[in-house]
């Protein structure tokens, strides 16, 4: 109703056994579609997943990215049981910001994940269409 991320879950019971990151995966493919159209997301993790312990390492996946989403997660204080449908993570759809930029690359994303496909690039956005909110304070 009104929550911004949709939640993803374990597909698999796992324990981390060390306070290394792992790939938890969801069971997912991507890419994730809104209305017919193809967005990218940010994976955060949730709250109820921080509280027991385990931390989600955020990332992006980009709206051509074709493989199965992963959540990267590590805890520092193992051994760590997270059980299969554990609701570990949420995924934030995002709409496309970098249309009509053009990127020095010829690398295509497909099924790789878990790395940067083009050389450092800056953004600008133009500020005139943002948000704008008017705040009075009274003494």
């Amino acid at each position: 109703s009104g929550s911004i991320g949709l939640d993803l879950a374990a597909a698999v019971d796992v324990t981390l056994m060390t306070p290394q990151p792992v790939m938890i995966p969801t069971g997912l493919k991507a890419p994730t579609e809104i209305r017919g159209q193809k967005v990218g997301a940010l994976l955060l993790g949730r709250s109820s997943a921080s509280i027991l312990g385990l931390f989600v390492l955020p990332g992006v996946i980009d709206a051509d990215y074709t493989g199965e989403i992963m959540i990267m997660a590590h805890t520092p204080f193992p051994p760590l049981q997270i059980k299969e449908n554990q609701r570990i993570a949420q995924l934030v759809p995002l709409p496309q910001m970098t249309k009509g930029l053009t990127l020095n690359t010829t690398k295509k994303r497909g099924t790789e994940g878990f790395g940067s496909t083009s050389s450092l690039t800056l953004m600008t956005l133009d500020l005139s269409d943002r948000p704008k909110k008017r705040l009075e304070l009274e003494d």
